[in-house]
């Protein structure tokens, strides 16, 4: 009787730790997209006033697999759309940073500096717009 006692306290103790991971994990999804973005928007600020912070890309940098796992597991773990808007605004200034990288677009720094502050302005915007149309139907 007390192995089955214990086999059943070791099954309860599992089943927390799981769930407690499994909460830890949803958190993480969640606000990592929001770290990168802000890391993502400091990199650029920085950039505009030639301070190079290499640290910043190294730990906010992304490339596509971490991004494609990002958006499966917002559409797996069915995220509200603003969780989302950090992605797109992630995605859309990589890509904008890959085509100034390898083709260059024809704007001087300042241009481009207003050209991803306006993205930004955006992207903020439909940010808290998502924030309050989710927050209305909860």
């Amino acid at each position: 009787m007390t192995c089955l006692y214990f086999l059943y306290i070791c099954s309860m103790e599992e089943r927390y730790t799981s769930f407690v991971l499994h909460k830890f994990v949803l958190f993480f999804l969640k606000i990592i997209p929001m770290l990168m973005s802000a890391i993502y928007l400091l990199n650029t600020i920085l950039s505009y006033f030639d301070i190079d912070a290499p640290i910043l890309s190294f730990i906010g940098g992304v490339s596509v697999l971490p991004l494609i796992f990002f958006y499966l597991a917002s559409y797996a773990f069915r995220f509200c759309a603003y969780h989302r808007m950090f992605l797109h605004y992630i995605a859309i200034s990589w890509v904008l940073n890959i085509i100034d990288y390898y083709w260059g677009i024809p704007v001087s720094d300042k241009g481009l500096f207003l050209l991803y502050m306006v993205i930004t302005g955006i992207f903020l915007f439909l940010i808290l717009y998502f924030y309050l149309k989710c927050r209305k139907k909860q």
